[in-house]
Parts: C-alpha cells; sequence; structure tokens
C-alpha cells in the first residue's frame, strides 16, 4: 500500500498545495494556459500510466494493450468527430513534437519553410532560427503589417519568391482570425503543403467560433491544452491517407517511444467535454470576454495590436511607452494578475524583455467570469501599467483580484 503525498513527500505536498493556492487567487491571464476538467486529471492520475504501448490501437509491440487501445481509439474517434476530419493521430507528447512529426514526415533537412514571424506573432518551431525547425531546415518568414494583419497578397509576393516545401500558418500571438483558404491558394500557388498549426485556436474552431483549417489544409497539429482546456499534449489530424501513414511512422519509431496512455485517456475525457452543448456556449464567452478586453484597454489609451481581437488574445504593445513588457509583466504580477511578456510587430527590445504583453481569456472565463469581470479587471490592468512603479497600488489591487478570484473558485481541492 502507499500513502498520500502528504504523507509521503511533504515537500511536493506543499509545491502543489501553494500551486493550487496561486492558481485560485491569481487571475491566470496567460493566453496559453486554462484550467482543465477534473475528470481530465483523474484520467491523468490513471494506472494507465503503468502502460507500455508502443505503435497504434491493435497494432502494439507489447501484450496486454487491451484497454489501452479501446483508451486510444476512443481519442482518434472523438478528434475526428470534432474537427471533421478522417485521420488522427493523439500521440505526440506537446504542440512541438507534433510540428517536428510534420516536417520529418512530409520533408527533407534542407528543404524549405515558410511561417510567421516569432515577432510577428508565430512560433519557433515554424521556422524560428534557435529552433529545430530552424537548424535543420531552411527557414524563411511572412509578418504583418502596420496595422497588425497579415496582408495575404504579400505573404503570396513572399511565397513566390521562397518557393517553400511547406507553408504554414496558424500564430500564438495574433489576434485576428486566419483564412485558411486565402493560405491554401497561396499554397497551390506555389506546389507547397499547407500545414496549419491552431494550437491557439483550436477550441474556437470546434465551436465554429473561428474557421476551420479542414478542408483547405494538408495537415494540422494542434495542442490539447489551451483553448481545448484538456490535458497538456499534441496532435496531428489530416483527410489524406498517405499522409496520415506518415506522420503515423514519423511519431513511432520516428520521434517518440511508448506513448503516454494515461494522457492520451485524458485526451479522449476532454474532447468529450468539447463535444458537449455547452462547449460552443464556452467558447462564444472566451471571445466575447477578450474583445471587452481590449475595448477597454483601448479606451484606457493603449496600443492594441491589429486594434482588437477576433480571438482569445489580446496583444498590448508598449513602443510608445517608456517600460518593457518584462516590466508590465512584472508589475501585474505583484498585482496579482499573471500575464507574459511577448514581442511586438515593430520590436525594438531582445525577446527576454520585449516591447509587449499577451493577455488572454480562457482561464478565467473557464472559471465562469463574463464581459462584466472582464470590465472590471481591464480596468485594473490599466491602472497598474499607469502607475507601473508603484508597488503599495500594486499590492492594494492584488488584495482586489484575489477577492475576485475567489469568488468563482474552480479547484477545490488538489487533484491527485
Amino acid at each position: 500500500m502507499g500513502y498520500a503525498i502528504e504523507t509521503f513527500d511533504p515537500e511536493i505536498f506543499e509545491a502543489i498545495q501553494s500551486e493550487l493556492e496561486r492558481e485560485t487567487d491569481h487571475l491566470e491571464m496567460i493566453a496559453s494556459e486554462n484550467f482543465t476538467f477534473p475528470e481530465v486529471m483523474e484520467a491523468m492520475g490513471s494506472v494507465f500510466t503503468n502502460k507500455y504501448a508502443e505503435g497504434y490501437p491493435y497494432k502494439r509491440y507489447y501484450g496486454g494493450c487491451e484497454f489501452a487501445d479501446k483508451v486510444e481509439q476512443l481519442a482518434i474517434d472523438r478528434a475526428c468527430e470534432l474537427f471533421g476530419c478522417l485521420y488522427a493521430n493523439v500521440q505526440p507528447h506537446s504542440g512541438s513534437q507534433a510540428n517536428g512529426a510534420v516536417y520529418a514526415a512530409l520533408i527533407k533537412a534542407g528543404d524549405k519553410i515558410l511561417g510567421m514571424d516569432l515577432s510577428h506573432g508565430g512560433h519557433l518551431t515554424h521556422g524560428s532560427k534557435p529552433s529545430f525547425s530552424g537548424k535543420n531546415y531552411q527557414s524563411f518568414t511572412y509578418g504583418v503589417e502596420l496595422d497588425g494583419r497579415i496582408n495575404y497578397d504579400r505573404v503570396m509576393d513572399i511565397a513566390k519568391i521562397v518557393r517553400p516545401n511547406i507553408l504554414v500558418c496558424g500564430a500564438s500571438a495574433y489576434a485576428r482570425e486566419i483564412d485558411f483558404k486565402k493560405f491554401r491558394e497561396i499554397a497551390d500557388a506555389v506546389g507547397a503543403i499547407l500545414f496549419a498549426d491552431i494550437a491557439h485556436v483550436a477550441g474556437l474552431v470546434v465551436a465554429a467560433e473561428h474557421q476551420s483549417p479542414f478542408p483547405h489544409a494538408h495537415v494540422v497539429t494542434t495542442t490539447t491544452h489551451k483553448t481545448l482546456a484538456g490535458p497538456r499534449g499534441g496532435m496531428i489530424m489530416t483527410n489524406d491517407e498517405d499522409i496520415a501513414k506518415k506522420i503515423n511512422s514519423a511519431i513511432f519509431p520516428g520521434l517518440q517511444g511508448g506513448p503516454l496512455v494515461h494522457v492520451i485517456a485524458a485526451k479522449a475525457v476532454g474532447f468529450k467535454h468539447n463535444l458537449s452543448s455547452d462547449w460552443k456556449l464556452y467558447a462564444n464567452q472566451v471571445k466575447a470576454n477578450a474583445s471587452k478586453l481590449a475595448e477597454v484597454l483601448i479606451s484606457r489609451g493603449y496600443d492594441i495590436v491589429s486594434g482588437g481581437t477576433d480571438n482569445h488574445l489580446v496583444l498590448v504593445s508598449f513602443l510608445n511607452k517608456d517600460f518593457s513588457g518584462k516590466d508590465a509583466d512584472a508589475a501585474l504580477g505583484n498585482a496579482g494578475i499573471t500575464v507574459n511578456k511577448n514581442t511586438v510587430p515593430g520590436e525594438t527590445r531582445s525577446p527576454f524583455v520585449t516591447s509587449g504583453i499577451r493577455i488572454g481569456s480562457p482561464a478565467l472565463t473557464r472559471r465562469g467570469m463574463k464581459e462584466k469581470e472582464f470590465e472590471l479587471v481591464a480596468h485594473k490592468i490599466a491602472d497598474v501599467l499607469d502607475d507601473i512603479n508603484n508597488s503599495t497600488l500594486h499590492a492594494k489591487i492584488k488584495e482586489e483580484m484575489k477577492k475576485l478570484a475567489r469568488d468563482f473558485i474552480i479547484y477545490t481541492k488538489p487533484i491527485y
């Protein structure tokens, strides 16, 4: 028999308890974070953590996988139903692993990638030089215009010059809806594979609150946390059987060993939540809350990249301020509001300092907050930024935000 964590490992128990208190008392507004469901955490802590299951359902390299097969097939079937696709690989440990598998499956080392510039809202794995995607492949970038939006004609011009093997669309800090149909037209014009990374907007896509990458993209990746509010992990989808086979081989045995069956079980549980009738209401509220956040910050004189938002995040630029994204991140953290520093178009500072912050609505929306609460929080964010060195004010706001947070408690105890 084992022991409760509290008894067996008090140091880890204390860290878990402290994290629960932090998540309860602070306002989590990092755009890539969310609060998952207790049922998802139960599945992640289940006995499936003990099982090796290399291979795929009904084609394993180990015995005793009959229940692992059932779990993974449920996850696959639910994913395909959610996104309206024919094939899904639910084994990637993360979104970056999923993206790496797409490249490994579909292009060769040294081939060309055209993706969104990191400082304009792209992701490391879309060809950024410090990433494997920028080291193993020839990477080229497109960005946004001065209005903070993608100019698809400009992307077409760049693509015709670069002639990429893969055109990547999707972003980690872009507040406007992505037009996958236009990206497919660009890909077709230069003979490229269209690869859509929808990690940030997947929860909106399945609720029809954002354009779907299907049927336009050849291959699609996502994380299963973020706006889907499931467990931390990745997934790859396609409607092309040949691509599906190559993806499966790239994940195993190409990049990964044994799949995390307990996480796959949790993905299946999360997908069941995403398939529920309540999900569209949640996704709609995520967008409404982000819109209210942008509206208030604009009214308070802050520069919102692209002038607003169509999705779950707001990107605030401080290029016209005398403080940095790092300064704002720290000040808001001291006020009980958790965001992240972020590069912005026209960036003048290093990625470790930045000239902006990224603020998201998914986590607080999962706690039940609506436009009324987001209007209040937005004003408090502006109050902090207006007086960024006033630690006394920040401490006062922290207590106010703690009281607000306590009205929207999502977990009452740790889930083991």
